[in-house]
Parts: C-alpha cells; sequence; structure tokens
C-alpha cells in the first residue's frame, strides 16, 4: 500500500479481464525455428514443459476452466496463507450494479464475435448479470476476455502493506514439496495453478466434458438414427445448432457401414491407404501430388473387370496443414459405376432419399464420391465447401 493510504474490509481494489483457458493451452511443445511454415514449427509429439503463465491462472481441480486476470498488477499479488493472517484480499464476481459489472455484461453478451455494437448506452443493464456463471465451459472459453473478476479487501489494509492472497491448499502443499525436494529429484521450476475460493466455480462448471460433441451421434450404439430420417445436428453442451442450420445427419440401414468396408478391403481401397500412410515405397505422395494405382496390385482374387478398374490417390496440402489426409477415388468410369452400385448395395439411397424428403426435392445428382483417410491431424476447423447453391448442394460425409 502507498503512503498514507488504508482500506477497510470489502473494499473493492481492482478489477480484471481474464483470458479462458484449457489446461493443455499452456503446454510447450519443441520447435524448430528452421521450418519455413508457422504451422510445421511445433511437433506436439514432444513436451518440453509448461508455460509460465499457469502460475497466474485461477482454476479448481474438477473444472477444464483456467482463467488468467491481464489487469495491469493483478498478477504481482503473492501468496499468503489466510489461516495465518496472511492473505488480506480474495477474488469475487463483479457485484451488481458496479462498473465492472456493467461493462463485462455488455461485453460478454454481444452478439458477434469478432467486434462490438455501438450500444452500450442502451443495453438493459442487470439482465444478464455474470452470465457465465451459467453457461458451459465450452461456451465460456469462445467468450475469452468477455468476463471479469474482482480484487476486495479481507480486513483492514494499512499503508505499507503487500497485498497477498490466497492460492488454496493444492498450491501450498504443491510448493512445500517442490521447496522440500531434493535439487536432484525435482523439476527445474515450479508449476501450479492459484486455487480459487469454495463456491466461487459454479456447479455446470465442475465435472463437466470440455470437447465438443454433437448430441444426435454421441452415442449411436444405444441410440441409432431411424434410416432415412434427416435430423439437424446440435451440440451436446447447450443444444444449439453445429455450425450452419444445414448440418445434418441421417440414418442408415443396419449393417451399411460393414457392407461397403467389406466392398472397399475386396477392391484394394484399404490396402491402398495402408500403403499411403505408412509411406511405403512407391507410395510417398508429395504434398498435393497424385498417383494412379490398378486394383490388380492392390487386392487378391479380382476379377476380370476388377484388373481393369483403377483409382487415384491426392495427398491435400500436407505442406501447408499438419496432416497426412488423401482422397482417393475413382480415376476411370468402370471404377465410378462400381463405387455408386456398392453404395446402392449397401443402403445409401435410403439416405438419399430421406435427404430429398426432408428438404422437398424433385430429384438429386450424386456429383462425385471419394474416400478420405490420414492417420494424424494437429487440429481441425470449422469450414464450408460449397457456397451459393440455394441450400441445394451438399457435402455428405459417411
Amino acid at each position: 500500500m502507498p503512503d498514507g493510504a488504508s482500506l477497510s474490509p470489502r473494499t473493492f481494489i481492482l478489477p480484471s479481464p481474464l483470458i479462458v483457458m484449457r489446461e493443455e493451452d499452456f503446454t510447450i511443445y519443441k520447435s524448430d525455428h528452421t521450418q519455413e511454415l508457422v504451422k510445421k514449427t511445433i511437433d506436439k509429439s514432444i513436451v518440453i514443459g509448461k508455460e509460465l503463465l499457469f502460475n497466474y491462472a485461477f482454476a479448481h481441480p474438477e473444472s477444464p476452466l483456467y482463467l488468467v486476470p491481464t489487469a495491469p498488477l493483478a498478477n504481482f499479488i503473492n501468496h499468503g496463507n489466510r489461516l495465518r493472517e496472511g492473505a488480506n484480499v480474495q477474488i469475487r464476481w463483479p457485484e451488481v450494479g458496479s462498473n465492472t459489472a456493467k461493462l463485462f455484461e455488455w461485453a460478454y453478451n454481444q452478439k458477434h464475435g469478432d467486434h462490438f455494437d455501438n450500444d452500450f448506452e442502451n443495453h438493459p443493464f442487470g439482465s444478464h448479470h455474470n452470465a457465465w456463471l451459467e453457461d458451459h465451459p465450452i461456451d465460456v472459453m469462445e467468450r475469452s476476455g468477455k468476463l471479469a473478476l474482482e480484487y476486495v479487501a479481507l480486513r483492514d489494509i494499512h499503508a505499507g502493506d503487500e497485498i497477498l492472497i490466497d492460492y488454496g491448499t493444492l498450491w501450498e502443499e504443491a510448493w512445500v514439496e517442490f521447496r522440500d525436494g531434493h535439487h536432484h529429484a525435482r523439476p527445474g521450476y515450479f508449476r501450479h495453478a492459484i486455487g480459487v475460493p469454495v463456491g466461487f466455480y459454479p456447479e455446470n462448471w465442475r465435472n463437466v466434458n470440455d470437447r465438443y460433441e454433437i448430441a444426435e451421434i454421441q452415442d449411436l450404439e444405444n441410440k441409432s438414427l431411424e434410416p432415412g430420417v434427416a435430423v439437424p445436428l446440435t451440440w451436446a453442451h447447450n443444444g444449439k445448432p453445429v455450425g450452419s442450420k444445414y448440418a445434418y445427419a441421417v440414418g442408415l440401414e443396419k449393417g451399411s457401414s460393414d457392407r461397403f468396408l467389406e466392398y472397399s478391403e475386396e477392391k484394394g481401397v484399404i490396402e491402398l491407404y495402408r500403403r499411403l500412410l505408412t509411406e511405403q515405397e512407391g507410395y510417398h505422395l508429395p504434398s498435393d501430388g497424385f498417383g494412379v494405382y490398378n486394383t490388380e496390385i492392390l487386392a487378391n482374387n479380382t476379377s476380370k473387370a476388377d484388373k481393369l478398374m483403377e483409382f487415384f490417390a491426392h495427398r491435400y496440402h500436407s505442406d501447408e496443414w499438419a496432416f497426412n489426409m488423401h482422397y482417393v477415388a475413382a480415376w476411370d468410369e468402370s471404377a465410378r459405376k462400381d463405387i455408386w452400385k456398392a453404395l446402392g448395395d449397401a443402403g445409401f439411397d435410403t439416405a438419399i432419399k430421406g435427404i430429398g424428403e426432408r428438404f422437398g426435392y424433385d430429384n438429386m445428382t450424386c456429383f462425385h464420391g471419394s474416400y478420405m483417410g490420414l492417420s494424424h491431424c494437429d487440429k481441425s476447423k470449422m469450414h464450408s465447401d460449397i457456397y451459393a447453391t440455394d441450400n441445394k448442394s451438399w457435402n455428405i460425409v459417411f
């Protein structure tokens, strides 16, 4: 505290916006600065350690949410055990009517993710106070930087006193173990998140999955989709539509996948993928390179007609993206007809009919069919391949 200043209990000291993170976001991976492409500089198969920022994050052992304060001086507040009257401040959520509450209620409830509306003066304050406490952790993460907490005095704080906060029992136990351990046995640095007061994290933030899951296909083994019925996809954590309003799942007949997998094995497509993804001699394609392969060299017991069929493989953007996806599709007319027949025999016509009936189409045309296969992928991104078709063109992933 500066000279001549003093604070009484419950005095507001400091507000701070919060960056919302997962624990894995603090991980340090091996990097290679010689790589020309940014996406290839990090090797996620080799973990080096944890970022120092982890020590400044608030967390609960039963929650995936890590909250990092970003206000000036907030991260200079050291640990003081509250039971030994060391801690003299604690955190709380913004109180109703406070300037912090108003600002972050407005920010958090913005409809847009990339900019703010100029409607602060007209916002109905108090209608969504600390709305993040009611949301699922995934939704809170998507609004990182748009929520805040406040630091308040626990007791009288006088001039010359250091501002201290209780980091929690788990932090203190970890610190004592690190401090008292033999310097050859302990890790080279201390990393542990700061604990939060009892009741600070709401129940809906605890013991929940922070991974995106689609409700309609979350448990197909026990809750299968009705064949030929198209249903909109929704997120399991909040029931909201997945990306586009035209993201659907359609039920297949029982055994459809097995029948088409059997066909793909017979024609050598699965064997082709084994060779491509393990980069066997003659099957290592450069980024955006392609090759043409005859079924005769890929499958046993091929018929005379099968020996004439060819498939092409295209290694897609592997230099730009950290993955090894290959498209495989028919190269000649006989292979194209054969794939469509196999899909029909597997029951795919039922899915096509279901989509047509759901959207009132008179007919549908299968423009192109291909396999997609990969063995590793750094991350995925929600995107659209098809635009401006008046809602009459689809990617169907089977």
